[in-house]
C-alpha cells in the first residue's frame, strides 16, 4: 500500500507500507524494529527525520505471538471506543511495539514485566510528580531485569535493575492468582500495558 507523508518543507514523500508482516519470514523487519530504524527515514529535500506510525499487524508464529499495533495518536480513541479492534493482542505506538517484541524475544512474561514497570513508575512519580516518566524494558540476565526510565531529566535515561528473584516471585504470584488487582488493572480488553494504570480519568 502506498503512503504519503507531507514534510514541513513542502515535499511529499511517498513510500510502500505493508500492513501485515510475518516476522518469521521477514526477520529484517524484526531487526529494524529492535534497532529503531523501522519506518524511519529522512526527507530527501530537507533531510528532516520522519518516524510516522500506521496501524500494522505482526505475526510471530514461532513465538506464538500475534499483535496489532495502532498509532499513539489513536490512544484516546481506543479507550473511548469499547468495540474490539482485533482478535490479537493490541499495542499502542511503535516504541511499545519494540518493547513488547523484545520481552517476547527474551522469553519473559509480559504481564510480569508490565507489573515491574508499575512498581518503578510509582516510585518515580512519587519522587518526580511534575514529570511524565516512562519505563521501558531493556534486557535481562541471570542477575536481573534492566529497565530504562525517561522523563526524569531532559535527554537523560535512568537505568534501573530489578533482581531476577523479584521477577520470579511476581511470576509465581501471577500464575497462582492471575485475577489479582494489580494484574487485572494492567489490561483494557486486549491491550496489556502499564499505560492503562496511568491513563487520565477522562479515558477510564
Amino acid at each position: 500500500m502506498k503512503k504519503n507523508i507531507n514534510c514541513p518543507c513542502g515535499n511529499i514523500i511517498s513510500f510502500d507500507f505493508t500492513e501485515e508482516i510475518d516476522l518469521d519470514n521477514y526477520p529484517i523487519t524484526l531487526d529494524s524494529i529492535f534497532n529503531g530504524s523501522f519506518l524511519s527515514f529522512n526527507c530527501p529535500t530537507c533531510k528532516k527525520l520522519h518516524k510516522p506510525e500506521f496501524k500494522i499487524t505482526l505475526f510471530w508464529k514461532s513465538k506464538n505471538f500475534n499483535v496489532t499495533v495502532i498509532p499513539e495518536l489513536e490512544r484516546g480513541d481506543f479507550y473511548l471506543n469499547k468495540k474490539e479492534k482485533s482478535s490479537f493482542e493490541t499495542l499502542i505506538g511503535y516504541p511499545e511495539m519494540a518493547d513488547r517484541l523484545t520481552v517476547i524475544k527474551d522469553g519473559l512474561e509480559p504481564v510480569v514485566i508490565e507489573t515491574l514497570k508499575s512498581y518503578l513508575l510509582a516510585k518515580a512519580i512519587e519522587n518526580y510528580p511534575e514529570h511524565k516518566v516512562n519505563a521501558w524494558y531493556y534486557c535481562s540476565g541471570p542477575s536481573g531485569i534492566e529497565f530504562h526510565l525517561d522523563g526524569i531529566r531532559k535527554e537523560e535515561v535512568a537505568v534501573m535493575r530489578i533482581p531476577m528473584d523479584v521477577y520470579k516471585k511476581t511470576l509465581n504470584e501471577y500464575k497462582k492468582n492471575p485475577k489479582k488487582t494489580i494484574f487485572v488493572s494492567l489490561r483494557v480488553r486486549n491491550y496489556l500495558s502499564v499505560q492503562n494504570i496511568l491513563r487520565p480519568d477522562a479515558l477510564k
